[in-house]
């Protein structure tokens, strides 16, 4: 699928060559050729990105090089290992060829994965740079693997030079910042086909399904009309989504003019099923959320992301705004375009405000910090995570609708985050220069007329709730706080009667064994000297399972002392709990029956015409 949004400029014989072989799927082994014509007189420098833009975590994928040599011609070229991603050539007086291969089982949407099934890469695992040669443009041969390959096709964002019906054959690139941005997927691959804003999109789907393919180009135009609307042009002349169907599993990845996603099986649309269930609003949702990057972070991005070279890590405090903004919106438009009703939408919304009322460490770290500390934090997360960082994704979410709700209030619908947005993307999206780190909050400001330095130092840099009944209360929504009705409770409207009292931690089943994987700050486990890894064996001398610790926490009573028995490692231990009220941190969220009209006015023009 060509990308035609760059001109067609490059050459016949491009300096830069790449041939992808897959002749080895069952040792999961990619073959690349890469050749340059015009290799550095001092001896050509090579290397693979350590991260990949869009997720924030030194991955280091050229440990996944399992061997690589150079030549020239007929002669053999020394190569020298300078880092753990960078390799010396030696000089030569002609053409440079590098033969290496890479190791590719990491199903993920940041990896590459081979087998006989399934093909995928990612660019940033495969395509070394030609240092000094950034700029220059390259061809890209990709063949199939040997074998039972009839049916694979291939689906990529690159523009095509010249390919088969099957997709198989040379792609090109402008640059190598495009090479590295356009995933590559093949197989058995199924194809939706639909039009939003006058251009085409589709979804290359890999793996055993049986979806409403119907539904699903139905729905995801109206989502991305949506956005579409919003910014007021699409940068892209096609957009394709690429989607590996999986028994277990979520995720998605951001790219120029594509975006790599992960689902369940069971999150798509059956055939004539009426009505949304929650697993396939959360697929419309991830959908939603990385079409909405195509605008906000993969054009709209920190200053710090736009000038890094993915070798090392790129610090910025404004996460919150392209991931949080970005989570914001990806539901909004659900609603907005008529996907989802207003209570499924506002369920989602209590949903999320509960995942960060429930975690402690919303009190401890600032919106500024998670961002910058994502590196460390938010992807190295452990069993202390929840008790000592906040999610830049969902608080910063909350942020964007604090922010919306309050401008709209404060201008009396005059101005909203939609129009800041649209500004935004005016002013630093078109050329896509990198945004500073104090532009969105000016921009903010100026767009609204409003002194938001307050707002945003509460809200970005301290630790504080946000008044988020307050705000809501201004759309006609009511907010409320309850405890938890079961273990499994997400938020949300829900039946059943709140568990009276809680250990203060977090349990999984694994093998017949209750483990304690979180132990939360201040709770009853906590004080009681529980830790997370114990194993949890009996309550008052009486045995406990996944099954029967809810039950017997419904028969306790607050300030109620009990014995508790735990393995830690192969050592048991006794200890005395008290158990105390469960915290209210489950959101309940409901339209208010009572509201008047200029405020059914303001809900309507916050959710659309379904307001």
């Amino acid at each position: 699928m060509p990308d035609t949004e760059t001109d067609r400029a490059v050459c016949v014989n491009p300096a830069i060559k790449y041939r992808i072989g897959a002749a080895r799927p069952t040792a999961h082994l990619f073959d690349v050729e890469l050749e340059i014509a015009k290799p550095d007189a001092k001896g050509q420098q090579l290397s693979l990105p350590a991260w990949v833009p869009g997720s924030y975590l030194i991955r280091d994928f050229a440990r996944n090089i399992v061997s690589l040599g150079a030549q020239s011609g007929e002669e053999s070229v020394a190569v020298k290992k300078l880092d753990k991603s960078t390799w010396q050539c030696a000089p030569t007086t002609g053409p440079l060829t590098v033969k290496y291969q890479v190791y590719a089982k990491d199903r993920s949407v940041r990896g590459a994965h081979l087998d006989r099934q399934h093909g995928f890469f990612d660019g940033s695992n495969i395509f070394l740079r030609v240092h000094g040669q950034e700029e220059r443009p390259s061809r890209i041969s990709i063949s199939p693997p040997s074998g039972d390959t009839a049916k694979w096709r291939l689906a990529t964002g690159l523009p095509v030079f010249q390919t088969n019906d099957k997709g198989f054959g040379d792609y090109e690139a402008q640059n190598y910042a495009q090479l590295i941005d356009c995933p590559v997927e093949m197989g058995d691959l199924d194809f939706i086909e639909f039009s939003a804003g006058g251009i085409p999109h589709l979804m290359a789907i890999n793996g055993k399904h049986d979806a409403d393919k119907d539904r699903l180009a139905t729905d995801l135009s109206l989502i991305c009309h949506q956005h579409i609307d919003l910014f007021g042009s699409v940068p892209v002349a096609s957009y394709l989504f690429l989607l590996t169907v999986v028994s277990d599993g979520n995720g998605g990845l951001e790219h120029r003019n594509s975006s790599s996603l992960i689902s369940r099986r069971s999150d798509l649309p059956a055939q004539e099923a009426d009505g949304n269930s929650k697993g396939y609003r959360r697929f419309l949702g991830l959908c939603s959320h990385e079409y909405f990057h195509m605008w906000n972070v993969k054009r709209l991005r920190p200053a710090a992301l736009a000038e890094s070279d993915l070798s090392s890590e790129a610090y910025t405090e404004m996460l919150w705004v392209f991931e949080g903004v970005t989570s914001y919106y990806d539901d909004l438009a659900l609603v907005r375009s008529g996907v989802i009703t207003i209570a499924s939408y506002l369920d989602l919304l209590a949903q999320t405000i509960s995942r960060v009322l429930q975690g402690p460490g919303r009190l401890h770290q600032s919106l500024a910090e998670s961002s910058f500390d994502a590196w460390s934090k938010f992807y190295r997360q452990n069993e202390n995570s929840p008790n000592a960082i906040v999610s830049y994704y969902t608080k910063g979410s909350l942020v964007a609708l604090a922010l919306d709700l309050l401008i709209r209030r404060e201008t009396s619908g005059a101005h909203t985050l939609d129009d800041v947005m649209r500004a935004v993307w005016d002013k630093y999206g078109q050329d896509e220069k990198g945004m500073p780190e104090s532009a969105f909050e000016e921009m903010a400001s100026e767009v609204s007329g409003l002194d938001l330095d307050e707002f945003f130092a509460c809200a970005i840099r301290g630790t504080g709730d946000l008044p988020l009944a307050e705000y809501l209360e201004t759309v006609g929504v009511r907010y409320s706080e309850r405890p938890a009705v079961s273990f499994n409770d997400l938020g949300g409207q829900t039946k059943g009667k709140g568990i009276p009292v809680w250990l203060g931690v977090k349990t999984r089943e694994q093998a017949g064994r209750l483990l304690i994987t979180q132990v939360l700050e201040n709770g009853p486990g906590q004080k009681a000297g529980l830790s997370a890894g114990d194993e949890l064996l009996a309550m008052n001398d009486i045995r406990l399972t996944a099954k029967t610790l809810e039950k017997r926490l419904r028969r306790l009573q607050t300030g109620d002392t009990v014995s508790v028995c735990v393995f830690r490692e192969d050592v048991l231990i006794e200890t005395v709990l008290i158990v105390e009220d469960s915290p209210r941190n489950c959101c309940e969220l409901l339209l208010d029956s009572e509201a008047g009209s200029e405020t059914l006015a303001a809900r309507s023009a916050w959710l659309g015409s379904m307001g």
